[in-house]
């Protein structure tokens, strides 16, 4: 028994994961992006794109507001200049607004959900690595009737003030409900469940736009213009409910000292106009997230925030105040949204 904690010990303090005693051991990053209109806001937003990924080599990333049109090359163009620097992707892309990029080749790739317009938020595909089979899902959920605004003084459909700010959570959770978010959480789920019983493993990633449930809590409700209002919102409560782990909050579970404000960015390089929706309010929130499913040959070992480390907050662009850990991009940052890198232990055969 004592030379076995010994070999416990000696694998914990060499970084290993104990579940892995057997099999392979593989690390795997996961980044999610959001690249405002396929980097066509800020000057080379495209460049930046590149140099982001190139910068943080992930494994997978989950891509959204790509612009929705057919055949678009944007995944392609992104697959060749990533070989130009020695980093070769399979891309993946359905005429919507959100796509896939993997270092292993993506098949099965559908949505499992459509709306009455067509539109289709969800890019799911399955990879294997080393015998291990992996469903992963890009999303990007409607982002009108962004109700987080009302207790802001704003209206989350038309952006404008309203005439209070709201005071209570029926009020701004039937709102909220106007939108698509929770319909398209409930179909991923149901897909994905079945994915789950074939024993694959599920990770997740977009662009939310809504925030946590995790966040909007009691240590938070005086704080960040939340007026006062605890608030269980539906996405994240429905994923937290049905098992799914946030990577984000696995690591740094206090919303106070780590807020991973993801949006809005204080990206420098872009436009004033462009950037900010509202000049009186304090609407940061994280809205864009990496979520698995827990399976004991994966363990989340590393998480942190992509993007330039100041926020727009009061229509202004602030240092960041907080703990939270950052990726701090080399060159140009693309995007208004800061994204997500989580890093993973994979035990394949």
């Amino acid at each position: 028994m004592k030379k076995i904690n010994i070999l416990l010990c000696s694998l914990l303090l060499l970084g290993l994961s104990v579940s892995c005693i057997g099999k392979q051991s593989v690390s795997l990053k996961v980044l999610q992006l959001n690249l405002w209109y396929q980097g066509g806001i800020v000057p080379d937003g495209v460049g930046g794109i590149i140099d982001i990924i190139d910068q943080t080599n992930p494994d997978i990333i989950f891509l959204c507001e790509i612009r929705k049109e057919k055949n678009n090359p944007f995944i392609e163009d992104l697959k060749d200049e990533l070989k130009k620097r020695g980093k070769a992707y399979d891309g993946k892309y359905i005429d919507q607004t959100m796509g896939i990029l993997s270092k292993y080749r993506l098949t099965n790739v559908i949505s499992p959900f459509t709306l009455e317009d067509d539109s289709r938020p969800v890019c799911k595909a399955t990879l294997t690595i080393n015998g291990q089979n992996l469903t992963v899902y890009s999303v990007h959920w409607d982002y009108t009737h962004y109700e987080c605004y009302m207790p802001r003084e704003y209206s989350g459909t038309t952006w404008k003030k309203i005439d209070a700010p709201a005071d209570n959570t029926d009020s701004v959770l039937t709102a909220n409900r106007l939108s698509y978010r929770e319909e398209g959480v409930a179909a991923l789920l149901k897909d994905a469940q079945q994915e789950i019983k074939q024993g694959n493993i599920v990770i997740l990633g977009g662009d939310f736009n809504e925030p946590s449930h995790l966040d909007w809590q009691a240590d938070t409700k005086d704080m960040r213009n939340h007026n006062g209002l605890v608030i269980n919102w539906d996405c994240s409560a429905m994923l937290h409910n049905a098992g799914y782990k946030d990577a984000y909050r696995e690591l740094y579970p206090n919303p106070v000292t780590h807020p991973g404000f993801s949006w809005p960015a204080g990206n420098k390089a872009a436009p004033m106009d462009k950037l900010m929706w509202v000049a009186d309010a304090d609407d940061r929130d994280r809205i864009d997230f990496i979520y698995y499913y827990p399976n004991k040959d994966l363990t989340l070992k590393d998480v942190a925030i992509v993007g330039p480390i100041e926020d727009l907050c009061m229509g202004e662009i602030k240092d960041h105040q907080t703990q939270d850990p950052f990726i701090i991009p080399k060159g140009v940052w693309p995007s208004d949204h800061k994204g997500t890198l989580a890093t993973f232990t994979l035990c394949t055969e």
